[in-house]
Parts: C-alpha cells; structure tokens; sequence
C-alpha cells in the first residue's frame, strides 16, 4: 500500500499510459485547491507541451477514462487543464480499514541500503552544550526516518579526540603535574589504569589552556608539539589520551542518553589514525597529493567551479594531520567496515565548504567505494538577539543544564494546566521530562534544518499552537478515550469496523492517508520537519473531529465502533510520527 495520492497517482498513470503519454504525467497530489477536490492532477499541461496538443484535450480524455471508477465521486476540470479528484466514501473506507489492518500504517519498505549518519560531533575532554544540540536532534530523526523506510542504519558519533586541544590539554597537565608517568620518556610502564584527571577537571583544563596558547606565542608551540608527538605515537601521551577518551565517553554516552539520542559506533578521528599514512602515501602515489609551502595539499578545484574552492590541506607542515586528513580516512574506515551506499554528515551549515573539499578528494582518490556523500547543514539555535543561544551569564549552557531547565519548565505548565497533579512525584517527573524533550525537540525539528531559529522557553512548552506538549496531549486525550472505551465493553481493533464517513469524518481519514506522502518527503527531502508538520495538522484535524462528532457517547453502536477505530488509527499515526522525532508519548497526563 501507500498514500491515498499514491494510490490515486497509480490509476491516473495507467491512464496516461494507455492515451499514448509518459505514465509520470500521471502524478496526483493532495490539492491546493480543496473546494475544488480532494486530489489534483496536473500532468495535462506537461503532457501537451511534450506532444504538442490542447491541454485540456488531454485532460478530457483523460477524465472520460476516469469517469467509470467507483473509487471516484467527482471529477472536475479547471483552468488550462487541472484535472481535480474526490474519491468516494466507500474508497475512503476501504483505505482506512486497510491501513488500520497494516502494521506499518501502508508505508511501503523501500528497498534497503547501508546508510551511515555522522551526527554527533562532541568533543572529549569537553562537558556537552548546546551547540551539539542540533546535529543530535536532527542526525537521530533521520536515522530513525531512514530506518523506519527499510535502511539498514548506522549512527556514528564521530567524536573530536585528535587535533590541537589535545595537545592542548596534554601540556596543560604536564606543567602542572611533571611528575606524572606519561611526561617520562624513560618510563616503562605499565601506566597507571585509572585517570590523573576527572571529567570536571578536564572542562577546567581546557578553557584555561586554549586561553593560556592563545596568549602566549611559546605555549602554543608547546601544545602543538604535543599534538605531533601524540599522532606520532608517544606512548606516554597516548596513555593519557586514552584516559581522557575513556572518562569521556563516559559522560556522553549519559548526556545523549538523556536526550534519547543512540549511535552504534562511539569512534573518534584517532580510531583512523593509523589509516592516514597509507592514504597518503596512495595519494601522492597518484599524483593527488603535492607539497606546498611545506605542507602536503589536494587541489580540488574543477574549472567549472562559479566559486573560488581553496586546496585541501592533508598534511600540515609539521606532520600533524588535519580534520579533513581524518575524514577522509574515516570514509576509509566506513568503507572497509560498513560498505555504505551513502553516508549522510548532519553538521552545521558553515562547514559545508569543508565537506565539499573532503567529498571531491575522496572521489578523486576513489577513496569513497560506492557510497554517496552528502553534507546536510542545519542553523543555528539562537537567543532573542538573534544570535547563537548564551546563558543569561553569556556562556555556553550545558546540554544536560539546558535539558534540566526544560523538564522544569513543563513541570511548571503541567501544574498550570492543572494536569498529573494527583499522580505520585515519579510519574509526574517522568512525564515532566518527557514534555520538556518534546518542547525542545519539535521546536527544533519543525523548522527546516538549513533555517535558524529562536530558543523561546515560553512558548516551547506551551500546550496550545504548534508545538510539542501540544501533541503530547492530543495522542494522550486519545488514549484517555480508549481506555475509557474499553471500560465501558467497546473494544478496538476489530477488522473492518471503519464505515464509509459522513462529510465531517472525510477530512480525518484524508489527513491519515498523506502519513506515507510526509514520510517520503522527509526521506527524499532529508527533511524532519515534513513530519513534524503532518503530526502538527492531524492533531489538528482530530480535534476538530473530536469537536464535531460523539464518540464514546454514540448510541449506534456501529458508528462508534467506526468511530473509536478512527481514533485509534489516529493515535498510532501521531505515535509513529513522533517517534521518528524522537519523541516518546506518556501513557496520561
């Protein structure tokens, strides 16, 4: 099965075939024009240009072949050619019946490809903020999108754990403490197995050591130096690295665990390092890689480019490797592991230059098998001086700060709504929890991703408008509904049980059969916020059904049974939407 315009476009393409035409004029969508119908074809006026002929001849003719399906109430023609469709309530019933009786709710599993997500992007050593907020949301939606399509997935956290704030930190501590085992060129071993430093410790470190190389000249070539023996192999260092990579991970894998983010692999660059030296080597082997100025460079640059595209920089003078050297040898390392047919980078925009330069050197090296590679850049979240979201102190907040904050305040609205106060604290605290990831995450996903937008605590986490807790409520006041119906002997569930609808019930089985067209769109598109939109509309469209028709109160008892069986195709629509968001619905409120 698929969408009810899939379904349609499926007809109306035989159709075209059969007049002789290119079967994709056949294409149907949700009109724009719902007074006229319910459905739209335009393909008439393509079609004429192609073979030279009368739009709405075409149309006619198509329309004459359509005349006699049952599934078709009306047919209309309008303009130069727009052919408008309703189907018939018996069609619309069949429809919903079927897709209540599929368990994927008639979203057709596409056939699967090895798809690996870069969204991740923390560094170790470093307490997580908001700025990692975005490729988290966004990167997670879109493995579960894809997943959900038929993909096989893997989501890769890809920390930062290899450029100069590790030298940074390395330096940092040996001055402090010199004594330390790891600073002895003579030491032996073994090093020590727990840490010389805390997590806390190393977010005290670090700040004070980029300001400290920053000043000062001299203290900047200690931390680069540092940065050169560690990717040279020292072992001291590398035991200290392996100290901070461990605590670390640590830490994040908590903090993405409380915002119900998952990854399969927890790699940094360092897991490819010693895939660079061979890579280089075949790269210069082929004439890719020259020295420049000291440093080791790809020219990228194609002459049809309308932009100026600057070398990519392999190797740097002092040998180090740079964060293009390690994501080219991580699409080494994904290629041997994994074998993708794509892999997706959900990194912020500003660094699409970056992703192109790596891209072009990674096919021209053939470094890249057969997968495709595509940089999907996302903007920034922003305070109300429109720019990129400070605490009131005017630093960074802490993601596990922010998430905290967010928990609070929809505990704050649930009491002013009056909702979940005769619950016991734990539950209340588990559904306060879950707005306020609701809040955060649709505010974040139904915006595009490429677009900024404006963190408004308020409004986040209001249950009125377009935003998460809105649609909390909406599937919980369902769920409500089927558990009072279930109380009272009317149980769902039973095949068939959807009756042809009056013409108020039409719009609610019509915005349950674009659920297959919104998650295609959000594939195609890469685009979450395709879903987050259809969620949004069908809670609205549901309400207004609630408004306008009894349900439990019915006397019929067939209308109600169809009725509650609407319902509750409803709910698992909104649930299946916000679960490839990433959001989680309480059982109440």
């Amino acid at each position: 099965m698929s969408s009810l315009s899939g379904a349609l476009t499926e007809i109306v393409a035989r159709v075209f075939g059969e007049l002789g035409l290119p079967a994709e004029y056949g294409r149907v969508t949700i009109s724009n024009r719902p007074d006229l119908g319910q459905f739209q074809c335009n393909g008439a006026l393509a079609a004429a240009k192609a073979a030279k002929q009368n739009p709405r001849v075409i149309a006619e003719q198509v329309m004459a072949k359509l005349q006699s399906l049952p599934q078709l109430r009306d047919i209309s023609l309008a303009g130069p050619g727009f052919i408008n469709l309703s189907l018939s309530d018996a069609a619309l019933s069949e429809y919903a019946n079927k897709m209540a009786a599929d368990a994927r709710l008639s979203v057709t599993r596409r056939r699967p490809e090895m798809v690996v997500l870069d969204y991740g992007g923390a560094n170790i050593a470093k307490a997580m903020h908001v700025g990692h907020l975005r490729a988290a949301i966004i990167g997670d939606a879109l493995r579960r999108i894809f997943g959900f399509a038929g993909d096989e997935t893997v989501g890769d956290v890809h920390m930062g754990d290899w450029g100069l704030q590790m030298g940074m930190l390395i330096s940092e501590i040996e001055i402090r403490q010199p004594h330390l085992p790891y600073f002895d060129r003579g030491f032996k071993g073994p090093y020590p197995n727990h840490s010389p430093v805390t997590v806390t410790e190393l977010e005290e470190i670090y700040p004070t050591a980029n300001a400290a190389c920053k000043a000062d000249p001299a203290r900047m070539e200690r931390a680069r130096q540092a940065t050169a023996e560690l990717q040279q192999g020292r072992p001291g260092y590398r035991a200290l690295w392996q100290h901070f990579f461990d605590i670390s991970v640590e830490v994040l894998k908590r903090d993405y665990g409380a915002l119900g983010v998952h990854f399969d692999l927890w790699k940094g660059e360092a897991h490819v390092d010693p895939l660079i030296g061979p890579m280089v080597e075949k790269m210069k082997g082929m004439g890719l890689a020259e020295e420049d100025q000291g440093a080791l460079i790809v020219r990228v640059a194609q002459p049809d480019d309308k932009k100026e595209i600057p070398p990519l920089i392999l190797v740097k003078r002092d040998g180090a490797a740079m964060y293009s050297t390690t994501d080219l040898a991580t699409i080494v390392d994904r290629v041997h592991e994994q074998n993708p047919d794509l892999i997706l980078y959900i990194v912020d925009q500003r660094q699409h230059l970056h992703f192109e330069q790596v891209f072009r050197a990674a096919v021209m090296a053939g470094l890249n098998g057969k997968a495709k590679m595509e940089h999907l850049g996302f903007g920034t979240m922003n305070g109300p001086d429109g720019k990129p979201f400070k605490t009131r102190e005017g630093g960074v907040m802490r993601l596990q700060d922010l998430i905290a904050m967010m928990t609070g305040a929809a505990l704050d609205r649930l009491k002013e709504q009056g909702l979940a106060s005769d619950y016991e604290e734990a539950e209340r605290q588990e559904i306060a929890r879950k707005v306020g990831l609701a809040a955060l995450k649709f505010a974040d996903l139904s915006n595009h991703r490429v677009a900024n937008y404006v963190f408004d605590l308020d409004r986040f986490v209001r249950f009125e408008g377009k935003t998460g807790p809105y649609l909390l409520y909406a599937a919980v006041r369902i769920k409500s509904i089927l558990r009072k119906a279930e109380a009272q002997g009317d149980r769902v569930g039973k095949p068939g049980a959807i009756l042809p609808p009056e013409p108020g019930e039409r719009d609610l089985i019509l915005a349950l059969g674009a659920l297959p067209d919104a998650i295609q769109a959000a594939y195609d598109e890469r685009a979450p916020n395709k879903i987050a939109d259809y969620a949004y509309g069908l809670a609205q469209t549901f309400s207004t059904y609630y408004n306008q028709f009894h349900i439990l109160s019915e006397q019929n008892e067939a209308l109600r049974r169809s009725r509650l069986e609407l319902a509750a195709l409803t709910l698992r629509a909104l649930e299946l939407s916000l679960s490839l968001l990433g959001i989680k619905v309480p059982e109440r409120m």
